[in-house]
């Protein structure tokens, strides 16, 4: 049985009314004229904790029972989830304890405390998210207290979906292409289920970092794998090792995986949004 459907995604969107801000789908004049198409990006950097995460993140964590909730959650995150679920943590009184990994940005550590306020503890472990991930893990079981996975739980995918269902909502036509930013593979398996079942034509295609291509090597060798090393420049992105369950939805849903120099990101970003900072992980729709 599919764990992630239209169903779960748009039960999801109702969950996250009042929560999250519907983004707009904004026309970008420079990049259509470039690419000789028009291009609209989601920008969910606009989000309050300036990602997507926030909307898996409170999806799972509203979903908890009163006892769940009252045993507190666990998380890992090198920031952009860990705002999310700290967020979360503070808008549904849970307590939460968030691993983040040593390299992660002061300021991100610094958004995780103002957002969380009093409902949060911060613990820093290991280099990369994985690292922090299983340190994360080993404290959960010893306190009975639940796990909100960033990428690998249907819940936080449905959550993630839900840019998939404003994309097609926000635009006056179907989209030919959607281009997703991939990490643990939440964000695609959630915006392409929901887009592939709604018109199957469109393409979905992810993005990685070249430094951390764990999707990419997955979808390689057609199984989930551990990379031995990987380049943690693109911090919210570099993963070692995908999500079972969002490796085998995103196998079914993308048309292909492409990879990105990091030097190239970080030029990009600079240069489509100059008076704006960098931002964090927008979907774009082509």
């Amino acid at each position: 049985m599919n764990q992630v459907t239209v169903k779960t995604i748009e039960d999801a969107s109702k969950v996250l009314e009042g929560v999250v801000r519907k983004t707009p789908l904004q026309f970008n004049k420079r990049l259509s004229e470039q690419f000789k198409c028009n291009v609209y990006l989601k920008r969910e950097d606009l989000q309050d904790v300036r990602s997507y995460k926030i909307r898996g993140a409170y999806n799972l964590m509203s979903s908890l029972s009163a006892a769940e909730k009252e045993k507190g959650v666990v998380c890992a995150s090198a920031g952009n989830h860990a705002q999310g679920v700290a967020m979360s943590a503070s808008l549904l009184k849970i307590k939460a304890t968030i691993f983040m990994p040593i390299i992660t940005p002061l300021q991100k550590i610094d958004k995780v405390k103002h957002f969380g306020k009093d409902w949060v503890t911060i613990k820093l472990v290991g280099q990369v998210y994985d690292e922090a991930g299983a340190a994360a893990h080993k404290y959960c079981d010893e306190n009975s207290q639940t796990f909100v996975h960033p990428f690998n739980d249907p819940r936080t995918i449905s959550g993630q979906g839900t840019v998939g269902k404003e994309i097609l909502e926000q635009l006056e036509v179907d989209p030919d292409f959607v281009v997703c930013p991939i990490g643990g593979g939440g964000l695609i398996s959630g915006v392409g289920t929901y887009l592939k079942s709604k018109i199957p034509l469109v393409k979905i295609i992810g993005v990685e970092p070249k430094g951390a291509p764990a999707m990419h090597q997955a979808f390689k060798e057609k199984k989930v794998i551990t990379l031995e090393e990987i380049d943690t420049f693109v911090d919210g992105a570099a993963v070692t090792t995908v999500g079972e369950l969002s490796y085998e939805i995103a196998s079914s849903v993308t048309e292909k995986i492409l990879l990105s120099e990091e030097g190239k990101i970080c030029a990009s970003m600079v240069d489509l949004y100059p008076n704006e900072g960098i931002i964090a992980e927008p979907a774009v729709a082509l």
